[in-house]
Parts: C-alpha cells; structure tokens; sequence
C-alpha cells in the first residue's frame, strides 16, 4: 500500500462499517471517509418506522460518532459531493476541487427512491434521508389524510405509521397484490388483511393516472383526496459516479463474487451493487437490505487488504407491520415448492425448496419475535446447502435446530 490509503464514497452502513472491518482487520493506513451529508452516518431503516411516529423530536441513530471516528483514525469529509473518480491517477474528484488519492476504493452510494414519470409526481414526498424524513414526519402532523402510492415494504411502513398518528389512509398499488417482488402471496394476504383491520383503504390492481394538490386521480378517473401523497415505490441503485467512471454496470455497479468492480482497485458495496451469489447458481442479485450492506462491507474489504473471499451470506430481511413482523431469509424466488409450517395460533413460516430439494428460502410472520428463531435457523440451514424433506419442515415438532446437527 502506499501513503494514499483507503477511501470510502457514502456515508450510510455500508461506508460506517467499512470502516471498523478495515480496522478490525489490521491496516494501519489513512482511512477517508466521504459523504454528501453533513450529518454523521446514521441508521435508515427507523426513518419509515419509529421516526415518524415518536413523540419525541427525533435524533439521528448514529453509526459512528466523532470519538469513535477519531479513535479508528479515520478521516470524515462531509457535505460535499463527490463527482468524479480519476481511474488513472486513482483519485476521488469532489465538487470543492479535491481530488483525494487512493490505493483501493469503497463505493457505497446505496440507492435512490424511483420518481412517479406521471403528471404531478414531483408533488409526492419520497424517502431516502434524514431530511427526508424529518420533513414527513412534520407533515404527518399537520395532515388529516394521506395517500400512498405503493404497495411494497417502504409504502406499507409509512401506510402502517401514519394510521397510528391518526391520518386517514389509502394505500395505491398497480400490481395484482402488495408485496409482489419475493413474498409469498400467503404472506401477503396476511400483512393486507392487517392493514385493513387498522383502517387503512387499500386500492390494489388500481393504477395511478396523476398527482394532484389535494390528492390523486386514479387510471379511472376518480379521485382520492388526500392532503399529502407519499411514493414509496421502490428504490434505483446510485451508480452516477460509478457509470461516469467508466465501471461496468448491470442492475448497479457490477461486481464480481468478491466484490470487485471492473476495476480492480475499486470495490463496492450495499444496495448500489450487483454480484454474482454462489449460494444460488451464481445468480447476479442485488440486496436491498441493512444486513447486506454491513456483511458486504466486511467482506469488501478484506479482499481490498488482499484477500480474495466470495460473498456468500444468506440475504435476510425485515420489516414491522403493526404488531407483526415479517422476516424473509435466502432468495425464495428460487423455491418453487413452498413448504408450510404453523409455528404458532397466529404465526407461520413458509419454506422455499428448489428442484432438487434444496432449502433455498424462508418467508415467515407473526407478532413480535414469534418467527425470529424459526427464520435464523432457516437461514442458517440454507447456508449449509442442507436438504430437509418437506415432511420434516412441514411438522413444527421437527426441530430446526435438529436438522442443522443433521
């Protein structure tokens, strides 16, 4: 390594944890850290949930604060963008006129929330930051009625925290059913019938014809008034810098199973990359995930210090929906055979087997921790390429826990 050391674009988890793993693991050399906020980095996933329905005036969760900073030595460039990356001269190009030199570059510029391309969908609020979320949790207040356009995890989190503020809601989604993209439809039903049960007016198979200042018209004409518009429709990967480089790009900055961009002194990590999944055929994926970005962290950077480790974690993921918690482990799109298991009166986990009886996925729900256990010994299962039979899963007095000794 030379004196230019390691530096990090994106101040989110990914970049915060980059961070302690380069520590953690060793390297002594200058560490930077850059991100176009000027807050510290902070936690995202309480910005659709807990922040917007506390009392309280909410504070960041920070990740790293500056005694912790300064003790990994590291150096925090804030609040400002960066705009380029001189491959050549390995250097990061921010818009004040630095250009900070590196051996090994980290991008971890997350993702960005996808705009409504109708009339009127720039008057519909979007969340991807603090500031963000701040402003909507303001408006919130000062709203009798909401409209949600969206019926995925980032829709159905807001829809679930303005019903308990009191607003009335109507929740919008085109597709056939909420939660298309990698829940079961079973699971689904259940997280519909529970927003309904809290009041919220769900509009699904409706398509949107635009956003209006007191709400919004629908494909058919009619009108759901509505006194803020809130788009939660999913989220596009942040590859700018990246495709300005030049690096090789295929749903987000394409990497290789360890990480590694097109150029080989440029690494990248959380939801702005794509990477091929030995757990799964090799299959490029991209995860959108708070666990992701932390485990991808760990592993990028370590193969930035020379090692040549595949990413191979199982993808998890939650979300809370009222009093229920919905947990997926693995990739269930892989599983065309859907084992179920009633785990308890009001919860159950769903198991995905391939073709050749592979355990390849986990979808469960239920209030509070009920399904936790059942899904990390999924997700563990899955992780040894294990086979259980469909018998075995289906018989909740067949302890998971069991067939991972097996």
């Amino acid at each position: 390594m030379s004196d230019a050391g390691m530096v990090i674009v994106g101040g989110g988890m990914a970049g915060a944890r980059a961070i302690v793993s380069l520590r953690a693991n060793g390297f002594q050399g200058p560490i930077t850290l850059v991100s176009e906020e000027t807050l510290l980095p902070y936690d995202r996933p309480p910005l659709s949930k807990a922040m917007l329905v506390d009392e309280n005036e909410p504070q960041p969760v920070l990740l790293l604060d500056e005694g912790m900073i300064a003790s990994l030595g590291a150096i925090f460039v804030r609040g400002v963008k960066a705009i380029g990356i001189d491959r050549k001269a390995k250097a990061l190009v921010l818009e004040d006129g630095r250009a900070i030199s590196y051996d090994k570059l980290l991008i971890c510029t997350g993702a960005k929330p996808r705009r409504l391309s109708i009339e009127g969908g720039e008057l519909a609020y979007t969340l991807r930051d603090f500031a963000d979320g701040d402003h909507l949790r303001h408006r919130l207040r000062q709203s009798a009625s909401a409209a949600i356009i969206g019926g995925g995890f980032i829709g159905l989190e807001v829809a679930s925290s303005a019903r308990k503020l009191g607003l009335d809601v109507t929740l919008i989604e085109a597709q056939p059913r909420i939660l298309m993209r990698g829940v079961p439809e079973e699971i689904a039903r259940v997280v519909h019938a529970r927003h309904v049960e809290a009041g919220v007016t769900m509009q699904v198979g409706t398509a949107l014809k635009a956003v209006e200042t007191d709400g919004v018209r629908l494909a058919d004409d009619r009108k759901v008034s509505a006194e803020i518009v809130v788009a939660g429709i999913g989220a596009a990967p942040e590859i700018t810098l990246a495709q300005a480089a030049g690096l090789a790009i295929e749903n987000g900055i394409a990497c290789d199973a360890t990480l590694q961009t097109s150029d080989p002194d440029i690494y990248a990590s959380g939801d702005c990359c794509s990477f091929p999944h030995g757990l799964f055929g090799n299959k490029r994926m991209r995860l959108e995930a708070w666990r992701n970005a932390t485990d991808q962290a760990n592993v990028a950077t370590e193969n930035m210090l020379g090692a040549s480790k595949p990413y191979m974690a199982v993808p998890w993921f939650w979300s809370d929906q009222y009093d229920l918690s919905l947990q997926i482990a693995g990739n269930p799109a892989d599983g065309p055979e859907i084992v179920r298991r009633q785990t308890g009166e009001h919860s159950f986990v769903m198991f995905h087997r391939d073709h050749e009886g592979r355990l390849v996925g986990a979808s469960g729900i239920g209030p509070g921790n009920s399904i936790a256990r059942d899904v990390k010994l999924a997700e563990m299962l899955i992780g040894k390429r294990a086979a259980p039979t469909a018998e075995q899963l289906a018989d909740a007095s067949v302890q998971l826990k069991v067939l991972l000794k097996g």
